[in-house]
């Protein structure tokens, strides 16, 4: 049994649940920002706000593309290619890069779940990355007959006299 899609699976809810997650916390903290009604080094607590909510939506908007792929893997049972591959390379190495921030600004718990939803991530990606031989390789293999028809390789038959 492969575990292909069952991880495929497993990081379209992450990162969905994820994407949700950065849109929330974010708007949580521009708000608390606006009801502080205070100046950082002299920076609008408005603007302040408003960029945190912007950036926290765009954010979440990346982690939704990037569970929209990994759904698309899971449905089509095929690896990744061009630009849902890019996504979620840059999807594994943002989580490195929260991980490493993660543990000095909030802690272990942090870091432990980044660097789960990393290992998920280059999982997926990894799995898909395994080639399989045809599947008329694998029956000649398995049966020992050698296969559906003669080899390329192999000489031609000789030809019989009447």
């Amino acid at each position: 049994m492969s575990v292909r899609r069952p991880v495929a699976w497993v990081v379209t809810v992450v990162l969905s649940l994820e994407a949700v997650g950065v849109v929330a916390l974010n708007w949580f903290l521009g708000i608390v920002v606006d009801r502080q009604d205070m100046s950082l080094a002299g920076l609008d607590p408005h603007m302040m706000s408003v960029s945190s909510k912007i950036g926290g939506i765009v954010f979440g908007l990346y982690f939704a593309l990037c569970a929209v792929v990994a759904l698309l893997v899971a449905l089509r049972d095929r690896a990744p290619a061009g630009l849902g591959r890019i996504l979620l390379i840059s999807a594994a190495v943002v989580h490195g890069l929260l991980g490493a921030f993660g543990w000095g600004l909030a802690g272990p718990g942090a870091f432990v779940f980044m660097i789960v939803v990393l290992g998920l991530i280059v999982l997926l990606l990894m799995t898909y990355d395994a080639q399989e031989e045809p599947a008329a390789g694998r029956r000649a293999s398995e049966d020992g007959t050698g296969g559906d028809g003669p080899s390329p390789v192999s000489p031609p038959p000789a030809p019989t006299t009447p």
